[in-house]
């Protein structure tokens, strides 16, 4: 089993640039896909993005995502980022960084079906 931690998060204004990490110690050695989720306050969790455990292959919630966050990962660091750019209010959150060996449909499922999750970092971004 892995651990994660994330950090990054914090106070921006709207249309600033914010970049998350996500850190995974202990069984480092399994080939993880890792990704990205958040919850707004009163809002259930959602997907965000994920990123292959190669790094070859990535998927976002959507394209409005894709427009404005970049997720890559460097394996030798054992870390995932999250960049995002032109935030706006409506992504306050709190960013949670997962984990799974699996990559695919199963990031869009349930999340409970994932196997890792951190403790998230919180973002929020003034109007």
């Amino acid at each position: 089993q892995v651990q994660l931690v994330e950090s990054g998060g914090g106070l921006v204004q709207a249309g600033d640039s914010l970049r998350l990490s996500c850190v995974a110690s202990g069984h480092t050695e399994s080939r993880y896909a890792m990704g990205w989720f958040r919850q707004a306050p009163g809002k259930e969790r959602e997907f965000v993005a994920v990123v292959s455990w190669s790094g070859g292959m990535s998927d976002y919630a959507n394209s409005v995502v894709k427009d404005r966050f970049s997720i890559s990962r460097d394996n030798v660091r054992n870390t995932v980022y999250l960049q995002m750019r032109n935030l706006k209010p409506e992504d306050t959150a709190v960013y949670y960084c997962a984990a799974d060996r699996r990559y695919g449909s199963t990031w869009r499922g349930p999340v409970g079906n994932l196997e890792v999750w951190g403790r998230g970092t919180l973002v929020t971004v003034s109007s």
